[in-house]
């Protein structure tokens, strides 16, 4: 068993918390997304479990061992960073082998191991090539494939894939999950990619100024946001959040936005919130328009549009048809789907059920 345990763990640097009470289970086997923008937390929690960091207060297991004065080399974790970290004089195959000879193992051992991990990530034609020429992505495998080779109880991934152009990107996305599914090794994945963290995690972890705001599966995090940072945080394009009052369960806004059925609620600093493809575009005069704004902007995606509109000093974005046409400031009708907004308390910033 390799799960990770974190108990009221706190990290500071000097008088600032980076981590505040730190309680998280990670599952044996699970890939874990700790997702968050720069400055949450979210490396430095990784990195306290590679010992690269020490623990200012709490407790860290690593298959059930206390590892807070273990030192790095022996908590039998491998780590995957941004920058690749390849030995630029050494061939790939040096390279991948590197951890075996450190462990002293047979060459024969050598050189069966690194060909069998070469095959698993692609790398068995290049196994004589230097880093310098080979691609990012390529780079990126050799890097993968030398954390593979040590077998370690839990892989830590630190934004592996941000120095990848886009394609690059999709593509080693679903060779990462391929591969941890392959393996079943306990993974902590750190990213400020919502993308990524989606296409990838069995649970996710938002973290947000040192602490976790909501974990859950991509599904739950994504439809069901517990907090008005969540909410905003995931989704591409993200949650439209509009700022008003509710009372007696009917929402308004200064840009004309209405919505009732919102139960008994009242709030004096509200803050609704509706995914871009709850939003639909409706015929002139419906009873079921929530807004009318002028178009701001129509993007086309391929296979859908994405169209802004100004409603006061809100831009909504709605994904329409990819056969919509608008102009400029031509006004439209809008209505949200029924069922699919949320609430927000402005001043908890906690979700209001209704």
């Amino acid at each position: 068993m390799a799960s990770v345990v974190f108990q009221d763990v706190v990290k500071k640097f000097g008088t600032f918390t980076a981590v505040s009470d730190l309680n998280l289970e990670v599952r044996d086997k699970e890939f874990l997304v700790l997702l968050g923008p720069s400055g949450c937390g979210k490396t430095t929690t990784m990195r306290m479990v590679a010992g690269l960091e020490e623990v200012t207060a709490g407790e860290i297991f690593i298959g059930g061992d206390r590892v807070n004065d273990v030192l790095p080399k022996y908590r039998d974790v491998a780590m995957v960073f941004q920058s690749y970290a390849l030995y630029p004089h050494l061939s790939v195959a040096d390279n991948i082998g590197y951890p075996l000879k450190i462990r002293k193992v047979p060459q024969d051992k050598q050189r069966q191991m690194v060909m069998e991990v070469a095959r698993r990530v692609e790398l068995d034609g290049l196994l004589d090539r230097l880093p310098k020429q080979l691609s990012g992505g390529q780079r990126q495998r050799v890097a993968l494939a030398r954390a593979i080779i040590r077998t370690p109880k839990v892989f830590l991934m630190d934004e592996p894939l941000s120095n990848l152009d886009a394609k690059l990107r999709v593509q080693m996305r679903a060779e990462l999950k391929h591969l941890q599914h392959e393996l079943q090794v306990t993974t902590i994945y750190v990213t400020h990619d919502q993308i990524e963290a989606m296409t990838l995690a069995h649970r996710v972890a938002v973290m947000n100024k040192g602490v976790i705001e909501q974990l859950g599966t991509p599904r739950q995090i994504y439809n069901d946001p517990r907090t008005l940072f969540v909410a905003g945080f995931i989704g591409s394009p993200p949650m439209n959040l509009i700022d008003g009052e509710v009372k007696d369960g009917v929402f308004t806004s200064l840009g004309g936005v209405r919505v009732d059925g919102l139960g008994s609620a009242n709030a004096a600093s509200a803050v609704l919130g509706v995914r871009p493809e709850d939003i639909h575009v409706l015929p002139a005069g419906s009873e079921k328009t929530n807004v009318m704004a002028p178009i701001y902007s129509v993007e086309l995606t391929g296979e859908s549009t994405l169209v802004t509109l100004r409603a006061g000093a809100a831009l909504l974005t709605v994904r329409a048809d990819k056969n919509f046409v608008g102009d400029f400031d031509q006004m439209v009708e809008i209505g949200f789907a029924p069922g699919r907004v949320f609430l927000f308390d402005r001043q908890s910033q906690d979700r209001v059920d209704f």
